[in-house]
Formats: C-alpha cells, structure tokens, sequence
C-alpha cells in the first residue's frame, strides 16, 4: 500500500479469513533518515559498537539503529 485510501480500503472489508503469515515486520531502513539524536556514551561502549559494526561489515550507526528497532519491536 502507498496511499492512506489504498490503507483504509484494506481495512474496510473482512479481514477474519485474512492470513498474518503473508505480512513482513516494517522496516526502519527504508525510511529517510531525518531526525538526530545526541547521547554520550562510555568510550568503551563506542569502541565496543564500532568493532560489532566492523565485523558485520556495517557503519556503527546502523548498528545502533537496528539495536533501537529491535527493542521497539519488543513493546
């Protein structure tokens, strides 16, 4: 769906034969990142986040993004 109409039709009609399986977890990646955050954080623990990232082969903000995601996904 691209369209808030495209949304709201969907959720108009009967959903009980509806099956979740077809349905993937949102993404937070594909979003335009437009907000910042400012924290301190221990230097060990950026030193700590930083060698993760590296051994993933990804930048250490990523990995703090996908760190955030994961415990939003828990609420």
């Amino acid at each position: 769906m691209t369209t808030d109409a495209e949304a709201e039709a969907f959720l108009d009609q009967d959903l009980s034969a509806l099956d979740p399986a077809q349905f993937r977890p949102l993404n937070w990646e594909a979003f335009p990142k437009t907000a910042r955050i400012n924290m301190r954080l221990p230097e060990p623990l950026m030193e700590a986040l930083k060698a993760r990232a590296a051994k993933r082969g990804i930048p250490y903000q990523r990995l703090i993004r996908e760190v955030l995601e994961r415990e939003v996904g828990r609420m």
